[in-house]
């Protein structure tokens, strides 16, 4: 099985029609993702090739719902527009959205994860890399050849380490992977996925990618603690991070030695988690636990 995102999952592009929305949309089909449309009111009524595929272009998510039984919405919106975005998909009804965007107004986040907060709408994002559920469907910009199917699930902040421990541990493959974004405010966190792979029934092991800064680390630790039976494996990017800097991800800020990468190590160790200070560590800790 997958979490969130699966073979039936039915996907919509909003920001289709831009070069990033366009260029991924391809990367999506190709990857076998069941996409049946975008949404561009400007552009509403017309038609994109891709390929061998031609997808409608629709004024709404709503309507686009209506027309294809989209459940996945994929923004691709500049920042300044990706608040209402979410927003008008929330209102929709949509399933999941993702929000790949990077440079979203804090304040308009807070804005779409309050709206969405008590509907029926998972949020992944924002600036994140998406989800994958290899041989299944991809929704983003994760590439989709350098995995398989397998029995690993991977939740991460960082977009970069999650292919690289995709590739790492290819030769055992994911059943899905969450870029859950780096962002102060993001919908789906660590805790959602890691909940949703101990009751996935195919996730063997579970591998949590966090970063300094804030205390989402230390709270999935605790989660784990209390609620999950299978072996976790994790990374915390940073140790070598000066304090009191900002480290790429706007989230990825230390304060004194509260959210630093050895702070959170102590304390995902003191509930079990093996953490290894390297990705490749890291990843043969999880080779480890796979083949013993």
């Amino acid at each position: 099985m997958a979490i969130f995102l699966d073979e039936n999952s039915r996907v919509v592009v909003q920001g289709m029609t831009g070069s990033e929305g366009s260029k991924h949309t391809r990367r999506m089909l190709a990857a076998g993702t069941q996409v049946v449309g975008g949404v561009n009111a400007r552009k509403a009524g017309t038609s994109v090739g891709f390929d061998d595929v031609t997808l409608p272009v629709f004024g709404t998510v709503a309507e686009a719902m209506e027309q294809t039984g989209a459940d996945v919405s994929v923004l691709f919106v500049p920042p300044a527009f990706t608040g209402d975005a979410v927003i008008e998909a929330v209102d929709a009804g949509i399933g999941l959205a993702v929000v790949i965007t990077e440079g979203v107004p804090v304040h308009d986040t807070a804005r779409f994860w309050a709206h969405a907060k008590d509907s029926n709408t998972r949020i992944i994002g924002p600036n994140c890399p998406g989800i994958i559920s290899p041989g299944k469907s991809n929704a983003g910009i994760i590439p989709a050849d350098i995995t398989k199917p397998g029995s690993i699930g991977l939740v991460s902040k960082s977009g970069t380490l999650t292919y690289q421990l995709m590739h790492e541990l290819k030769d055992f493959g994911f059943t899905t992977c969450v870029g859950i974004g780096g962002d102060p405010i993001v919908g789906t966190t660590h805790i959602d996925a890691i909940a949703a792979f101990e009751a996935d029934p195919e996730t063997e092991l579970i591998v949590m990618i966090g970063e300094i800064g804030g205390d989402a680390e230390e709270r999935a630790a605790e989660f784990v603690r209390d609620n999950v039976s299978k072996p976790v494996v994790g990374y915390v990017a940073g140790f070598t991070a000066p304090e009191g800097k900002t480290m790429g991800h706007a989230g990825a800020i230390v304060s004194g030695s509260s959210g630093t990468a050895e702070a959170k190590k102590q304390v995902m160790e003191a509930v079990g988690i093996r953490v290894g200070k390297t990705p490749s560590e890291t990843a043969a800790l999880a080779r480890a636990f796979l083949t013993s």
